[in-house]
C-alpha cells in the first residue's frame, strides 16, 4: 500500500509512523488522560484497515484525519487536542512557505502527483519542469494572495474547481479560435519579425505552425484553426507553379498547350499540399512551447465554410491530404507508427457527404477509417448545431468549449479571434451529499455554491480587466484574436458578447442518483437533472444581463479533478454506493462509464443535455477494434448528423516498444492495489516503454493518467 506525501512523492505506507505520532500525542497528557498500549495498537490498525478499503493512494492529510477520527472513537479526548494541535502548528510552519517542498519533488522527478496531473505533460523533461515549478509559485501566490479566503476554501475542499490557478497569477485566458484568415491575409508578426502575406501553400502552413506555437505560449488553454483559411493559398501556389512550368518549358525550347502545362503545375500542387499538411502534423507534434508541451491545436474541417468553386475543391483535397497523413500516424522512437495527441482533428458532417450518393461521401468514409484506426476526427453534425447555434456552424476550442454566436459591427457572425476567459466548476455531487436528500435544502445549496461560482468567475474576469495588449502582442496586436494599439487593454473584448466565460459543471449522473436514487437515464431521474441544469443556464442568463459579460455553461472535461472530486467526496461523506464509491466522478451530463447502453440510445438521450450545455459539450461511444467494420463506424457519424451536435468514438491505439505487441494494453492491480498498465503479450509494465493512447476529456492523452482516471478508463464499457 503506498501513501502520498505532502510534497507529492508516492512512499510505501509506514504502520509505526501512525503509532509514534499516536504515542507522542499520548505522552503529552496527564497519566489519567492517556490511552492504553492496546488502544494505540487498535487505532493504528483500524487505520490501516481503513487505508486498505479505499483501493488508492491516500495522502497525508487524509490517513491524519483517520488518526483523529479513531482517537476521538477511543474517547482520548485530551489526545486528541493535543494531536490536532500539534496539526495545525505543523501548518502554520508549512504555510509560511509552502512551495518548497513541491518544487524539490518536481526536480527530483518523484512527486506522483504532478506525474499524472496532465495526460500530454512528461514531468522529467527540464521544459515541462520549470513550467510546474512555475505553476507551483503561481499556485501559491493565488491561494494567499489574489483568491478571497473562501473560494480558495471551496477549491481545496472539492466543492468548487477553480481552473488553472498555476495560470492565474499572469494575465492570460484560457483558450481560444485564432482568425488565422487575417493572420495570413493581412501579416502578421512573430517574435518582433514582420511576416508578409505567404506566397505559397507550404508557406502559410509554415507561418501558421510559428504562430500555433507563440499563441500556446501566450495562453493555457487549446486552439483552433480552420482549414479553409489555409485553402486559399493553394491557388497562389496553383498560380506560381504554372508561372514555373511554363518557363522551364520554353526554356528547354518544348512547346506545350494550357492544358499539358496545367496538368504538371496540379501534381506539383497536389505534392505542395501533401507537404504543407505534413509540415502542420510534424511541426505541430515536435514544437515546444513554454509550458513543456505541444500545442493543445484543433484543426477544423468544415466544407461548407468556403463557397462552391475551385477554393472548395482546394479546401477538399487538404481534408483528404490531412486524413491520410493521420491514418499513417506518426513514428515513435522505435519508428513505429503510432497515435499522435494533437492536432485534434474535427470533421463536420454535411448535406454534402453524409449520404451515399454526397458528392464528397468518399472523404466521409475516409474520415470512418481515421477514426478507426486513430480516434480522430471528432464530428460536428451541421445539421444539429445550425438548430442550436442561430443557423451558424463553427469549431469549438480545445477539447469542447464553444463560443456563444456573436454579430461584429456589420451584423456579421464572428467566430474567429474571439476567447474564453476561463472556467470555475461546480461540484454537484457534493450539493447533492451535503442536501441530505432534502430537496428543498439542495435548490438553496445549489444557489449558495452557484453565487460562490459567480464570484470566483468574476475574479478570473477582474484579472484580465486592464490587461495591456503588449503582454501577448502576437494576440491582441498582430491579428490572432485583435489589432489593438499597443498599450491598449484589452478590456472592450471581455463585455458584450465578444468572449465568453464558463460555469462548468460535473458529477450530474452521481447527483441525480443520490437525490432520485435512480439512474438520470430514467424517467424521474432525467426530469430532475434537466432541471437541474436549467438552474445552471437560468443563473447564467442573470449574471449575463446583470454584468454583460458572456457567462455560458459548460460541461466540464475533468482530468484529474474527477480523482480530487473523488477523493474529497469520500473524505466528507464517506462511500455512498453509486454516488461516492468511485475513484472518479462523471464528467458533465455523461452516462456512467460502468452503464449499459448502446451507442445510438446514448447519444440520442445526451442531446438534450448538449442543448442546454452552450458554452461546451461533447458525447462520445466506447467501441472496440472497429478496422474491419467502418460500416459500423458510418451508421454511428450518420445517427450523430441526424441526432447531436458534437460526438466522437472512443477506440484504442497501443503499442509495446519490448515485445511489438500493437493491440489493446490493460490495465490490472499491481501487488499494492495500484493501478498500472501492463502488456497482455510480455507483461511489460515499463510506462516508458509503450505508447498508450486514450481519449479522457475529449482529446487524446499519451503520458497516463492518475488513479481516478485510470479506474474510469477500465471501467468503461462497450457502447457498440
Amino acid at each position: 500500500m503506498k501513501i502520498i506525501k505532502r510534497s507529492g512523492m508516492e512512499v510505501a505506507f509506514d504502520l509505526n509512523k501512525i503509532m509514534t505520532a499516536v504515542e507522542k500525542a499520548n505522552n503529552s497528557v496527564v497519566e489519567e488522560e492517556r490511552l492504553t498500549q492496546e488502544q494505540i495498537d487498535r487505532i493504528s490498525q483500524n487505520v490501516e484497515e481503513q487505508c486498505n478499503c479505499v483501493n488508492r493512494a491516500l495522502n497525508v492529510e487524509e490517513i491524519q484525519d483517520l488518526v483523529e477520527d479513531q482517537i476521538m472513537s477511543e474517547g482520548a479526548y485530551a489526545v486528541a487536542r493535543n494531536y490536532i494541535t500539534y496539526r495545525y502548528k505543523r501548518a502554520l510552519v508549512r504555510k509560511a512557505n509552502s512551495t518548497d517542498k513541491q518544487i524539490l519533488s518536481l526536480l527530483e522527478c518523484n512527486n506522483e502527483e504532478v506525474k499524472q496531473e496532465n495526460s500530454n505533460k512528461n514531468p522529467t523533461v527540464n521544459s515541462v519542469q520549470r513550467d510546474y515549478i512555475a505553476g507551483e509559485v503561481s499556485k501559491d501566490i493565488t491561494r494567499r494572495f489574489l483568491l478571497p479566503e473562501d473560494i480558495v476554501d471551496a477549491h481545496e475542499q472539492g466543492v468548487i474547481h477553480f481552473h488553472d490557478s498555476d495560470y492565474f497569477a499572469q494575465h492570460m485566458h484560457n483558450c481560444c479560435l485564432i482568425n488565422l484568415e487575417d493572420m495570413l491575409q493581412n501579416g502578421t508578426v512573430i517574435s518582433e519579425t514582420m511576416i508578409d502575406k505567404p506566397k505559397s501553400f507550404s508557406t502559410a502552413c509554415n507561418i501558421a505552425t510559428q504562430g500555433i506555437a507563440q499563441i500556446a505560449s501566450s495562453q493555457y488553454g487549446g486552439q483552433s484553426i480552420s482549414l479553409a483559411h489555409l485553402a486559399p493559398f493553394v491557388q497562389v501556389s496553383r498560380e506560381k507553379f504554372r508561372r514555373m512550368v511554363r518557363e522551364e518549358l520554353t526554356a528547354s525550347g518544348i512547346c506545350a498547350t494550357d492544358d499539358q502545362i496545367n496538368e504538371i503545375a496540379e501534381q506539383r500542387v497536389k505534392e505542395e499540399i501533401n507537404r504543407g499538411v505534413q509540415m502542420i502534423q510534424y511541426q505541430v507534434i515536435t514544437l515546444m512551447t513554454t509550458n513543456g508541451q505541444a500545442p493543445f491545436i484543433t484543426v477544423f474541417m468544415y466544407i461548407d465554410e468556403v463557397p462552391e468553386g475551385q477554393t472548395r475543391e482546394d479546401l477538399v483535397a487538404i481534408i483528404e491530404e490531412m486524413l491520410h497523413q493521420r491514418i499513417k500516424g506518426v513514428k515513435n522512437e522505435k519508428g513505429v507508427y503510432i497515435t499522435p495527441a494533437f492536432p485534434k482533428l474535427i470533421y463536420v458532417l454535411e448535406e454534402d457527404n453524409i449520404h451515399e450518393d454526397s458528392k464528397y461521401y468518399y472523404l466521409t468514409k475516409l474520415a470512418a477509417q481515421c477514426t478507426a484506426k486513430r480516434m480522430v476526427p471528432d464530428y460536428i453534425s451541421e445539421k444539429i448545431m445550425k438548430q442550436l447555434k442561430d443557423g451558424n456552424c463553427y469549431p469549438c476550442m480545445g477539447c469542447r468549449s464553444f463560443l456563444t454566436v456573436y454579430h461584429d459591427e456589420q451584423e456579421k457572425p464572428k467566430f474567429y479571434g474571439r476567447f474564453n476567459q476561463g472556467v470555475v466548476t461546480l461540484n454537484l455531487v457534493d450539493i447533492a451529499c451535503s442536501s441530505g436528500k432534502d430537496m428543498d435544502r439542495f435548490w438553496q445549496l445549489m444557489d449558495e455554491r452557484l453565487d460562490l461560482c459567480y464570484r470566483a468567475l468574476m475574479c478570473r474576469h477582474n484579472r484580465l480587466k486592464g490587461t495591456p495588449s503588449d503582454v501577448a502582442p502576437i494576440l491582441w496586436q498582430y491579428g490572432a484574436l485583435s489589432r489593438l494599439k499597443k498599450g491598449e487593454k484589452i478590456d472592450k473584448l471581455l463585455y458584450n458578447g465578444y468572449s465568453t466565460i464558463s460555469l462548468g459543471y460535473a458529477g450530474l449522473c452521481e447527483c441525480t442518483r443520490y437525490m432520485m436514487g435512480v439512474s438520470h437515464t430514467e424517467a424521474d431521474g432525467t426530469a430532475f437533472a434537466l432541471a437541474v441544469m436549467k438552474r445552471l443556464n437560468d443563473a447564467c442568463a442573470a449574471w449575463r444581463k446583470e454584468t454583460s459579460i458572456d457567462f455560458s455553461l459548460y460541461g466540464t472535461p475533468l482530468e484529474s479533478t474527477t480523482y480530487k472530486f473523488a477523493k474529497c467526496l469520500q473524505k466528507r461523506f464517506g462511500k455512498i454506493e453509486g454516488v461516492t464509491d468511485k475513484n472518479y466522478i462523471t464528467n458533465s451530463y455523461h452516462v456512467h462509464v460502468t452503464e449499459p447502453i448502446n451507442a445510438f440510445e446514448k447519444l440520442r438521450f445526451e442531446a438534450q443535455f448538449q442543448a442546454l450545455s452552450p458554452g461546451g459539450a461533447i458525447s462520445y461511444v466506447e467501441v472496440p477494434n472497429m478496422n474491419n467494420n467502418l460500416e459500423a463506424v458510418l451508421s454511428v457519424m450518420k445517427y450523430i448528423y441526424d441526432n447531436i451536435m458534437y460526438a466522437e468514438l472512443n477506440t484504442k491505439s497501443d503499442y509495446c516498444q519490448i515485445c511489438g505487441y500493437d493491440g489493446e494494453i490493460t490495465i490490472v492491480n499491481d501487488e499494492d492495489g495500484k493501478l498500472v498498465w501492463e502488456c497482455p503479450n510480455c507483461k511489460n509494465r515499463d510506462q516508458d516503454k509503450m505508447n498508450v493512447a486514450r481519449r479522457t476529456c475529449g482529446y487524446i492523452g499519451t503520458q497516463f493518467w492518475n488513479q481516478g482516471r485510470t479506474q474510469e478508463i477500465r471501467e468503461r464499457v462497450l457502447h457498440l
